[in-house]
């Protein structure tokens, strides 16, 4: 949805350049546009009907502010409706409870239930410093248990065993028991999916709601799902009182309707996202934030909050007091520095954030080659000996010979890193002290600049 929307857009400001007020015709022209590209993405009929008939009546007759073009101030109005569409703001879990808080977790086999529990925990591990412990009803697929058991341990969280020989309800009563026992804040629970909705389904999930009577009723939801969304979000919602959706495999080849069809279907907001496969790859869903990048705006928040979460502090302050003295960036330096790269989330997962002008710039490059160049650097320095790293100078050719070999690369690569140290050794140096500002000097980005402060 996100490309096929923004394409749209873009070309529809281009065509209303130099038009100075919003009038029947150009709003028609550019709701033609958004509307295809909605049911492209596979929002439900019912839901573009409302969305389109809710810009036209805000869009019509509105004056264009200040500089803004028509086509500008339609994509604004754009924006806000797909904001409100998916439930404006942010949507918070509700932990007021006395404890454990239980989350209960609903939805389709194969739509990301088990490990999104295990997000989940991990996220209110880390974020809302909570004592958490997951359980799993999936009594008909022993892997699902083993699953659970596997993630929760990856998320830092606590696990209650279950077995398929038990019944959904007794594990949660002994699970919810023994969560009140042991002082957990929270406890998750994971329950069987079908391939389809079945009255079977919805007789276990609504006797497990009123045996757990939980604070959260998570409906589950994979992003690519489409259509298929709207008639699993309606059984849900009628089997069970939905207080919050989360959103899978956000990150993949997903049209996108989803978020649009669910949110309106069942009223409920959407909580979570999906964004990677990882066990962090969990965001807390900001409906605004999410129509901007589905409009090729980019989500720069984010952006920043994930280059955040992903940089060692006290890694960036150490290496700050040697580019400060200008003394000791050794390839140990220079290997941190790759390793931050890859905390980050990876190069094509940072670019899916900017916006769409951006990206595309920016995605001319060859991403897989650059990560692939990364974790190729990454293994040349750990086939070194300490003594190397410390001591570039030392490697000649017979240990580059060797370094190349444990490395499974060419000599010639070993050559290529090498050389790339250096230059940014002698960068390091160069701008030690005032050795920076010399330097803009000599470049000529000084002349005519006031001095400020500091600046000697």
């Amino acid at each position: 949805m996100a490309s096929a929307l923004s394409d749209r857009l873009s070309r529809i400001v281009k065509e209303m350049r130099g038009q100075a007020r919003i009038t029947e015709s150009n709003v028609s022209d550019m709701l033609r546009e958004v509307r295809m590209a909605l049911l492209e993405a596979d929002v439900a009929l019912p839901v573009v009907r409302d969305f389109i008939a809710r810009v036209k009546d805000k869009a019509l007759g509105a004056d264009v502010v200040g500089s803004l073009t028509p086509g500008q101030a339609l994509v604004g109005i754009v924006n806000r409706e797909l904001a409100a569409t998916m439930g404006a703001g942010v949507a918070d879990l509700n932990l007021a409870a006395q404890p454990p808080a239980v989350i209960l977790m609903a939805g389709l086999q194969g739509a990301g239930k088990t490990t999104t529990t295990a997000k989940l925990a991990r996220h209110l591990i880390e974020k809302r410093k909570k004592k958490v412990l997951t359980v799993s009803g999936d009594v008909y697929r022993p892997a699902a248990i083993e699953q659970l058991k596997t993630v929760t341990a990856q998320a830092g969280a606590e696990w209650f065993p279950s077995t398929p020989e038990q019944k959904p309800a007794d594990i949660a009563r002994a699970a919810l028991d023994h969560a009140r026992r042991h002082h957990f804040d929270v406890l998750l629970v994971d329950t069987a999916g079908r391939l389809a909705i079945d009255e079977a389904l919805m007789r276990e999930i609504r006797e497990l709601h009123a045996v757990l009577n939980p604070v959260e009723t998570l409906f589950v939801v994979d992003a690519m799902q489409g259509q298929d969304a709207i008639n699993t979000a309606k059984a849900f919602k009628e089997a069970l009182p939905l207080t919050g959706i989360v959103l899978t495999k956000l990150d993949g080849d997903a049209r996108g309707g989803a978020a649009l069809s669910v949110r309106s279907i069942t009223g409920a907001p959407i909580k979570f996202a999906g964004v990677s496969e990882k066990i962090d790859g969990l965001e807390v869903f900001d409906a605004e934030r999410h129509a901007q990048r589905v409009l090729g705006m980019g989500d720069i928040v984010a952006l920043v909050e994930q280059v955040t979460a992903g940089v060692d502090m006290a890694s960036a302050q150490k290496l700050a007091a040697k580019v400060k003295s200008g003394e000791g960036f050794d390839l140990n330096d220079f290997l941190d520095q790759l390793r931050q790269m890859k905390q980050m989330g990876g190069l094509s997962n940072l670019l899916d954030k900017l916006p769409a002008q951006m990206a595309a710039k920016a995605g001319e490059a060859d991403l897989s080659r650059a990560e692939k160049d990364i974790r190729r650097k990454e293994g040349i320095i750990c086939s070194m000996t300490l003594a190397e790293r410390r001591k570039p100078e030392i490697i000649k050719a017979t240990r580059k010979r060797r370094i190349a070999a444990g490395a499974g690369v060419h000599v010639q690569e070993v050559n290529r890193l090498l050389k790339e140290f250096e230059q940014m050794q002698g960068m390091m140096k160069k701008m030690k002290g005032g050795g920076l500002m010399k330097m803009m000097k000599r470049m000529g980005g000084m002349k005519g600049m006031p001095k400020l402060p500091g600046m000697g």
